[in-house]
């Protein structure tokens, strides 16, 4: 599955159009940024509602290229400048987390 795969499974809102459309391996589902860092699986995806700039920091240490906000929350002007520089994909959902994760798991298993 490809991150712009993923968009359109997941009919989310893609916030900006700077970043490679890879291959994603897997995905990873916390609101605790430290977890993130210690457990994600590179290339994976990134499901939180953690809408600010250090979570666009803790993607580019874990080399997690899309991260998907979940329940509609608001996306700062500097968390989407951060994810346009470092590349990284960034989506909202209006979907709570638990169904985000579900609907990955799926398309991962394909």
């Amino acid at each position: 599955m490809t991150i712009n795969q993923a968009a359109a499974a997941l009919n989310a809102e893609i916030c900006h159009d700077e970043f490679n459309d890879i291959e994603l391996s897997g995905a990873y589902t916390s609101d605790l940024l430290s977890d993130v860092v210690a457990n994600a699986h590179d290339s994976g995806v990134l499901i939180t509602i953690q809408a600010h700039k250090n979570t666009v920091a803790v993607a580019t240490l874990a080399n997690i290229p899309l991260i998907v906000i979940c329940n509609n929350r608001p996306i700062p002007q500097d968390m989407l400048d951060a994810a346009k520089d470092e590349g990284i994909a960034l989506f909202r959902s209006k979907e709570n987390q638990f169904t985000v994760s579900g609907k990955i798991w799926d398309l991962l298993k394909t």
